[in-house]
């Protein structure tokens, strides 16, 4: 599975987020510009024993990425109306979420609509932070693979 992160701006969220894909097996893909230095000192620490175990890169553009991507994909964004645990999630698919500030651009909803999932909360509340959105949407996903790469 893959986790692309649109934008992050919070060293802390990435560094939660690495650690989640380094206990399972999990790609992340950074799309610039990043509100940090992929070496900033908060981030290792949020993730130091974990930054080297995760595949990791950076990508400009979402957009022209998405446009050649072979797998499948779905963002997750607190405006969207189907809720994650309706997808079919597969080992192959990428998982895309907004930056903490502004979430994501209005492009991606006007050009794949039908690929947007929402995390249910309470009408009245803003939102749940991005690491564990990331969170329940991958075990969710994974939960779907019966764990696969687990020897439990």
């Amino acid at each position: 599975m893959i986790i692309i992160l649109f934008q992050p701006q919070i060293p802390q969220n990435t560094g939660n987020i690495v650690r989640t894909c380094s206990v399972t097996g999990t790609e992340l893909i950074l799309v610039e510009p990043l509100g940090f230095s992929i070496s900033d000192r908060q981030l290792k620490r949020a993730g130091l024993d974990y930054w080297g175990d995760v595949p990791i890169s950076t990508i400009q553009n979402l957009e022209s990425f998405l446009e050649t991507f072979d797998k499948p994909f779905y963002f997750f964004s607190s405006k969207a109306t189907k809720s994650y645990d309706s997808g079919k999630f597969t080992s192959d698919d990428a998982l895309i979420f907004g930056s903490e500030t502004t979430g994501l651009p209005d492009i991606f909803f006007e050009r794949w609509p039908e690929k947007f999932m929402k995390i249910p909360m309470l009408s009245d509340a803003r939102c749940l932070n991005l690491a564990t959105s990331a969170g329940i949407a991958l075990y969710e996903a994974l939960r779907q693979q019966q764990f696969s790469f687990t020897t439990i």
